[in-house]
């Protein structure tokens, strides 16, 4: 693997520079668009995209560029190194480009600069690991599966995208003897972030989360504490779902919906019922909140038989999304 000194910014008629906090309401905007046309259920809330941007381990003055017609965004894309390398070191890459812009270079020429600096991130490290540029597109985003491809990316995984009508009838399960569930609560936040840790050591990819990811995410808007749970024993969390609500998304999938972020129970309480009464408790509450179907990401290959669950409580599949890596 060789870094580049420098990272070329080469868009014939159009401006590049770093993303900038302003930049947030315009590129949410361009985000909206990507999303009706790439991965139309789901889309960024402008506090997630400020959250994401905003993080301590994010270089915004050179992990992050955007496109602009004039004022007007019509591209943008960044290549962030993940905080933690436990397992191996990881360049992510996000960003898109506007559905009227396309065809004419931009999504390539934006891929080349992702890459170059996620190379340079890459080089950077000191760690004997295994390196990964890593994207994820929907299988509906055939263009950009194409760019991914030329550009020498390939798919190593798959990700199932599942759903759920709460109108559906919710079997009433107990949690097995010796665990209470109670919903999330403030003063659990870095109980429940080592559990997840401990839950996830054996997921492909998964690296242990930090706590300012962890933090900001349960303090997302869109991130209802209220609606999660936790499996207690005694006072050790061995089982987690976090629940995330976001209004924006409900238009766009002509329902009120709500998303199962996570679900994760530590090894030694697995097979026991506590994920299966987990998620039973979590939507008998949705359901009393009004809302009217969830819905879920898994690993097609997920190693303890979560899929199987998920179909077993009345899941359906609705689509998925490909995970794109480079490994160095």
């Amino acid at each position: 693997m060789t870094a580049p000194a420098v990272v070329e910014v080469d868009f014939p008629g159009l401006a590049a520079r770093p993303i900038e906090e302003d930049d947030a309401p315009a590129l949410h905007a361009l985000e909206r668009a990507i999303a009706a046309a790439d991965h139309p259920n789901w889309a960024w809330t402008e506090e997630e995209l400020r959250d994401d941007l905003g993080h301590s381990w994010v270089d915004r003055e050179r992990d992050t560029l955007v496109v602009l017609d004039g004022a007007t965004p019509v591209a943008y894309g960044s290549a962030v190194l993940a905080p933690v390398r436990e397992t191996g070191v990881r360049v992510r890459l996000e960003g898109g480009v506007h559905p009227e812009w396309r065809g004419r270079g931009i999504g390539r020429r934006l891929l080349a600069w992702q890459e170059a600096r996620g190379l340079q991130l890459l080089g950077g490290c000191t760690e004997q690991l295994p390196g990964w540029l890593a994207v994820d597109a929907d299988e509906r985003a055939t263009a950009s599966q194409r760019l991914l491809h030329r550009a020498g990316f390939d798919v190593v995984r798959y990700f199932n995208e599942l759903q759920r009508d709460l109108a559906a009838p919710i079997p009433e399960l107990a949690p097995p003897a010796g665990i209470r569930f109670e919903r999330l609560t403030a003063d659990r936040v870095e109980a429940v972030r080592q559990a997840k840790n401990e839950a996830f050591r054996d997921h492909w990819g998964s690296q242990p989360t930090p706590e300012e990811q962890w933090e900001t995410y349960l303090g997302s808007s869109t991130t209802r504490q209220d609606l999660s749970f936790v499996a207690l024993d005694g006072e050790r969390v061995v089982g987690l779902l976090i629940s995330e609500v976001n209004p924006e998304e409900w238009e766009l999938q002509g329902a009120r919906t709500s998303y199962i972020g996570l679900v994760g129970v530590v090894r030694d309480w697995r097979r026991r019922g506590i994920a299966p009464a987990l998620l039973a408790a979590a939507l008998a509450a949705y359901r009393e909140e009004g809302l009217e179907k969830t819905s879920l990401g898994v690993d097609s290959e997920n190693p303890t038989g979560a899929l199987s669950l998920y179909t077993r409580m009345g899941f359906e599949l609705t689509g998925r999304e490909l995970a794109y890596r480079k490994t160095f």
